[in-house]
């Protein structure tokens, strides 16, 4: 297998949110400053490529009735201990994600990478994707959070100690953000803000895609998903056609 095609794939080709249209939730509800959107892409590269290598070394031991069940046992532990780590190293990050570290759990690039990948690949091809999609999934949110923070706050990078204080206390001279703008505009950290930039982040990879001939953001019907072979819409819709 081609390792280096699978880790760039979910940077590039299959990019969770600029491609995919994944996560949004997380998209627009940690990404009003650069540390947030960071931190929670971290977070979910985490869980991704761990609950990846698990659900590869025991897809020949998991029934097919209930592989789907143990893929969410199998990422709520991992949630799970991410949170304990979060509280106990770097609280005031778990403090601002607040709602959005359990949440992770039915995240649907997760769930679908294991369904999709993980069950039909050997261990590290299943890792190195967990990493590629963690990548593309930080990189998109960094991306988003770093716009909105600047336009919505006039700052970079604010309250950087919160992730920094994990190295020691004062590190790099106790940098802890810049203001580089005195007359922010509030509304890029409202929702209204955040559907805007995410709008404009999306026209542009659809242009650059274009260019280079590779798949662009669309949304797509329920047949295309990775657990369509589990749903009883799905499985409804079809029986109805066939009749």
């Amino acid at each position: 297998m081609n390792y280096i095609k699978t880790l760039t794939n979910g940077i590039i080709k299959e990019n969770p949110v600029f491609v995919l249209l994944l996560g949004m939730c997380p998209t627009f509800g940690t990404t009003t400053s650069a540390l947030n959107g960071m931190s929670m892409g971290l977070a979910t590269m985490f869980v991704l490529i761990c609950s990846n290598i698990v659900v590869s070394f025991i897809k020949s031991l998991t029934p097919d009735k209930v592989r789907i069940p143990v893929f969410i046992v199998i990422i709520a532990s991992f949630v799970t201990i991410l949170q304990m780590c979060l509280k106990a190293y770097l609280p005031d990050i778990n403090k601002s994600l607040g709602l959005f570290i359990p949440l992770i759990v039915v995240n649907c690039i997760i769930l679908g990478r294991a369904e999709a990948f993980a069950n039909k690949n050997p261990v590290i091809a299943s890792a190195v994707d967990g990493l590629g999609m963690g990548v593309g999934f930080t990189a998109a949110l960094f991306c988003m959070a770093l716009i909105r923070e600047f336009l919505g706050n006039g700052t970079l990078f604010s309250d950087a100690q919160n992730l920094l204080s994990v190295f020691g206390e004062n590190v790099l001279g106790g940098f802890n953000g810049i203001t580089v703008l005195n007359t922010p505009m509030t509304l890029f950290i409202l929702p209204a803000g955040g559907f805007f930039v995410f709008g404009i982040l999306i026209a542009l990879a659809n242009k650059i895609s274009d260019k280079k001939k590779l798949p662009r953001a669309e949304l797509h019907g329920c047949e295309s998903c990775p657990l369509a072979s589990t749903c009883s819409k799905v499985v409804s819709e079809r029986e109805d056609k066939m009749i």
